[in-house]
């Protein structure tokens, strides 16, 4: 039998329905511009008829309506955007570091330049050209001893960037350990918050919103497995477990690893894969060029071992140090000729762009500079022939000459060269990798532009299609309104109306 009531409670249920309605699409404006969030939906079902089928029952044809009511209110995501966004996101982040680095890497050697390294050393090339037209000229010996002292700064300093360079990457995988970790904390925070609304029947829509931006910033550091359990997020990386529901696994930099991915591996390639083979190739050209395998041509005429040489002899010196040791310096009868030192020293251990410098004896005399390589008997005594250039032309031509460069453990590089061509080729390779890496990452970017569309699209806030959505609901709450009205008159008419026939 129907209720004399039944249509205000059918008001009553459409009102608080419309208002729910409106309520949300007032919080979906609202953060139309907040990261992260989710676009929410009020889920509507008519409520249960009057009379259902049953034995006792009316005769009443059909069955009445009693309103609607909502059953939920859920936020509008598709878990499958969301992982393709994370993948990208892990590759952007990776791509964006790399890029970065070698970019940083092309700053520091800064060619072409005025003061790169290359022009230094056709300066130093040169100024032992000049020296040979004038080899008894102290200005000449200054003037090579202040070019290789500024090719020993450019390679200090150049190695001091590289070292500075590999340093900031590991303060930044600290970093990013750091950051990990507060995220993880955070999303087991709100893993433990969820459960526990979720337990009272609630739906925390804007707290799963929180949680899956955190996981969106922590895709970009690292690989980010994510599976939803009963206790939440579970989130691993590389095997490790970061989140299991309200706990946390804290990691520290050095438990990092490139099989972590996103801007971790970025870091941790750039630091032991770039910077390192670029120290390691400067490294070789330094010590090559002190102490490499050259094949030379000493004239005759000249003293080799002591003795005047009757033919052209071919031989093999140890680097330009081996060469220079081979050259006689000015003396001051009747003392013997005395065979010059070592141009370049290091400062401990093996020859590297870090530790070799200047002799100071050189430094500080440049007559300690040898030119000639001939010797002859004056007056008696056995002296240095002052005219003699034999030196200093074949150190000029050390710029043509082939060098045999030291190994280096990853294989780059030239095997056997010039100078000038092994490091011709370490900056080809740095341009390559450079452009390469500069080119992923723009369509890296491109992909996870494109991907986070697909997902606004779906999870997005649109204020046209609120706002449309808005009026419709206001017309649907203004007229159950005027249905209440309406119910409202009918029943006045049916008490103080009705029954009042006679009076």
């Amino acid at each position: 039998m129907r209720s004399t009531f039944h249509s205000i409670e059918t008001a009553k249920r459409s009102l608080f329905t419309e208002q729910a309605l409106i309520n949300t699409t007032g919080h979906n404006i609202a953060n139309a511009n907040t990261p992260g969030y989710s676009r929410q939906r009020v889920n509507l079902v008519a409520t249960r008829p009057i009379e259902a089928p049953g034995m006792m029952r009316s005769n009443i044809p059909g069955q009445l309506g009693t309103g609607v009511e909502f059953t939920s209110i859920t936020r509008i995501r598709e878990q499958f955007l969301d992982d393709q966004f994370r993948n990208a996101n892990r590759s952007l982040g990776e791509a964006t570091i790399q890029a970065d680095t070698l970019s940083k890497l092309e700053t520091i050697f800064n060619e072409p330049s005025d003061a790169g390294i290359r022009t230094v050393m056709d300066n130093f090339w040169k100024s032992w050209t000049d020296l040979a037209k004038d080899p008894e000229s102290i200005t000449g010996r200054k003037i090579v001893r202040e070019n290789a002292l500024a090719l020993v700064d450019a390679f200090n300093e150049t190695s001091k960037h590289l070292n500075d360079l590999s340093a900031d990457l590991t303060t930044s995988i600290e970093a990013k350990a750091n950051k990990m970790n507060s995220l993880t904390e955070a999303i087991a925070s709100l893993n433990f918050e969820i459960r526990k609304l979720e337990a009272y029947g609630d739906n925390p829509n804007d707290l799963r919103d929180q949680r899956d931006y955190l996981v969106d910033q922590l895709s970009r550091i690292v690989n980010v497995n994510v599976v939803d359990g009963p206790d939440g997020y579970t989130i691993t990386t590389g095997g490790f477990p970061l989140v299991e529901g309200e706990n946390s696994n804290p990691v520290t930099g050095p438990a990092l690893v490139v099989e972590y991915g996103g801007e971790v591996a970025g870091l941790i390639t750039s630091r032991d894969k770039y910077v390192a083979d670029y120290q390691e190739q400067l490294n070789a050209m330094v010590d090559t060029l002190v102490n490499g395998d050259i094949n030379i041509t000493i004239p005759k005429g000249s003293t080799y071992l002591g003795a005047k040489l009757a033919a052209d002899l071919p031989v093999t010196v140890k680097g330009l140090n081996g060469l220079h040791k081979l050259g006689y310096l000015f003396n001051t009868p009747p003392a013997v000729p005395v065979l010059a030192g070592d141009f370049f020293v290091s400062t401990g251990g093996p020859f590297t762009a870090e530790s070799i410098r200047l002799n100071p004896t050189i430094a500080n005399d440049p007559m300690q500079i040898a030119t000639s390589m001939r010797t002859e008997m004056i007056n008696g005594s056995n002296e240095t022939v002052k005219g003699n250039n034999t030196l200093a032309n074949i150190m000029a031509g050390l710029k043509e000459t082939s060098f045999k460069f030291t190994p280096t453990t990853t294989g780059n590089g030239i095997a056997e060269g010039t100078i000038d061509a092994f490091y011709a080729s370490m900056l080809g390779q740095l341009g390559v990798q450079s452009e390469s890496a500069t080119r992923l990452a723009a369509n890296q970017q491109d992909i996870v532009t494109q991907v986070d569309s697909r997902r606004q699209s779906v999870s997005g806030v649109s204020l046209d299609e609120e706002m449309s959505e808005l009026i419709k609901y206001q017309h649907a709450y203004s007229a159950a309104a005027r249905f209440m009205t309406t119910v409202d008159e009918t029943l006045d008419k049916i008490i103080n109306g009705m029954g009042l026939v006679g009076r």
